[in-house]
């Protein structure tokens, strides 16, 4: 027995079919009406305007963003830069060391993990093993215990070790947190690649070693960009991982505007160009990327 969805002009008004065939049409119409339209713009609007409040702000004298809000810009515009030479100096209230110790921590940060992940990927991937599919449930299990669990045991281990007071433990504290999703994900982009093409490499010689570097490598771009993307944004504006392993002299952006707006307050003028400061390296470098954000992330979401 076999039973045949009627054509739409058979359908009856009010029927259930005709309420599920027409269901999709409806919502992609109420979707990309006009009124939808506007709220999104509207929402967007909302969203930027204290990004946009905090760039006006860095850009006004001290005197004005004491005494007014940024909105009286418009009226009265005035502009200078001294906010910017004042937080990027090492002078009081400077944050220039900082903003270097920034990039001292995230490159390392990000190359580690993603070095590690991709040759972890490769080997769940494509090398048989007993106890892999286990072992890998278990890296996947990792994504959901809290990091706040783990700071302790391991500021204990780095003050063991003699690592306090240095770079090292904020390394290793990022790259551990950021393996199991970046393993994840690159695990799943591998095993999308056809298997063709990894017999047809080893039916040439080429052993592991070849067929991670010269063939998979260069399939791994948007993946690899997803994950360092992903990775330096996390890291840029980590506070919480800053202030428990960073000291005074390691301590990153986050951490120094943590203590700025603790200790003075009142220097809005400082605070608004430091955040701003903080804001602009990761934006630039997510929309000079973000092609490869969006590639890597969908091609590691497909399958598992």
């Amino acid at each position: 027995m076999t039973t045949t969805t009627p054509p739409a002009s058979e359908l009856t008004p009010g029927s259930t079919i005709e309420a599920l065939v027409q269901a999709p049409a409806k919502a992609r119409e109420r979707l990309t009406s006009r009124w939808a339209s506007l709220a999104a713009v509207f929402i967007a609007v909302l969203w930027t305007l204290p990004t946009f409040g905090l760039a006006v702000s860095s850009l006004r004298p001290e005197l004005a963003i004491k005494t007014t809000g940024w909105w009286t810009f418009f009226s009265n515009p005035q502009v200078t830069l001294d906010n910017y030479r004042a937080v990027l100096g090492n002078g009081s209230g400077g944050l220039g060391g900082n903003f270097i110790n920034s990039f001292v921590i995230v490159i390392p940060s990000v190359v580690i993990p993603i070095s590690l992940a991709a040759l972890a990927a490769y080997t769940f991937a494509w090398i048989e093993f007993r106890g892999r599919n286990l072992l890998f449930i278990v890296i996947f299990a990792l994504q959901i215990v809290p990091i706040q669990v783990t700071l302790i045991p391991l500021l204990s281990l780095y003050v063991t070790a003699h690592l306090d007071g240095t770079f090292w433990p904020i390394w290793l504290s990022h790259s551990i947190f950021g393996l199991p999703l970046a393993i994840f994900l690159l695990h799943n982009f591998m095993r999308e690649i056809p298997r063709e093409l990894i017999e047809a490499a080893r039916m040439d010689g080429a052993g592991h070693v070849q067929i991670f570097f010269r063939v998979l490598l260069p399939l791994l771009t948007p993946a690899l960009a997803a994950i360092g993307i992903f990775q330096f944004l996390w890291v840029w504006n980590d506070l919480l991982v800053a202030l428990t392993f960073a000291g005074q002299p390691t301590a990153p952006m986050t951490a120094a505007l943590s203590a700025l707006s603790g200790t003075r307050g009142t220097a809005w003028h400082l605070l608004s160009a430091g955040a701003f400061v903080a804001i602009i390296v990761p934006v630039a470098v997510f929309l000079s990327l973000q092609r490869y954000f969006v590639r890597g992330l969908l091609a590691g979401g497909l399958k598992g």
